[in-house]
């Protein structure tokens, strides 16, 4: 669920409003608040954040860096998929490339040869977001146990993208939860300064920026901030 926290810190620091029809897009809100609590307010802070901290202060950047270009390659595979069923058959080409030569010269995926040769990584591309550009509504808005903030149509991204990840075809259970646990983790561990962005009421914080950057990717960055309007002065 933390991988959405680092475009929130992204956003919020680069002063995105929230419309007042992402307000409106929250009929579950009691129910949310319920799931927020046990994922923000208990989860993270008694287990994910402690044992992130540890992960952050005893691994040397260099083991950390490697681990997130493993982690990277993995997600080139579903963003193949779904920039080919999006129709972006460039970006698609280029996921492909970056994941045969990461994976093959650039050993596993530890290294990011690929980037050295000119194939520059990309923005990943979920279910989700392949949903939208086929013109399914989000739905109401959602906060899941364990996996975070989602809507209706966003919820069943994490199901249909896990069919593409190589790992999930592993058939040793402990290898599968190790993996998925130190992606976890090194995510976190890159996020530990989110707690001093949040401000006001955090539910609200984190639900409006995670809408607004559902829009910002899905229309692949297309979206204006109203300090656009300074530019003219």
């Amino acid at each position: 669920m933390f991988k959405t926290f680092l475009v929130l810190l992204l956003l919020a620091s680069a002063h995105f409003t929230f419309s007042d029809e992402i307000q409106k897009v929250d009929p579950l809100e009691d129910i949310n608040r319920v799931f927020y609590e046990l994922n923000f307010n208990l989860l993270d802070p008694v287990i994910i954040k402690p044992i992130a901290i540890i992960y952050d202060q005893a691994t040397p950047k260099p083991v950390r860096q490697v681990l997130r270009n493993f982690f990277s390659n993995l997600d080139e595979v579903p963003s193949l998929v779904n920039n080919t069923l999006q129709g972006k058959f460039g970006q698609a080409g280029n996921n492909a490339g970056r994941f045969l030569m990461n994976t093959t010269i650039g050993l596993g995926g530890f290294f990011d040869v690929a980037k050295k040769a000119g194939l520059q990584p990309g923005e990943d591309e979920d279910f989700g977001q392949t949903l939208a550009v086929w013109g399914v509504p989000a739905g109401p808005y959602l906060m899941l146990p364990f996996f975070g903030p989602s809507t209706f149509r966003d919820a069943p991204s994490n199901f249909v993208d896990s069919l593409f990840d190589p790992f999930s075809y592993n058939n040793r259970l402990p290898v599968r939860v190790a993996i998925k646990g130190i992606d976890l983790i090194a995510l976190r561990a890159d996020l530990l300064g989110i707690d001093d962005v949040i401000s006001g009421d955090e539910y609200l914080f984190i639900r409006d920026v995670y809408l607004q950057n559902r829009e910002y990717v899905i229309s692949d960055g297309a979206i204006e901030d109203d300090f656009d309007d300074l530019d003219d002065y």
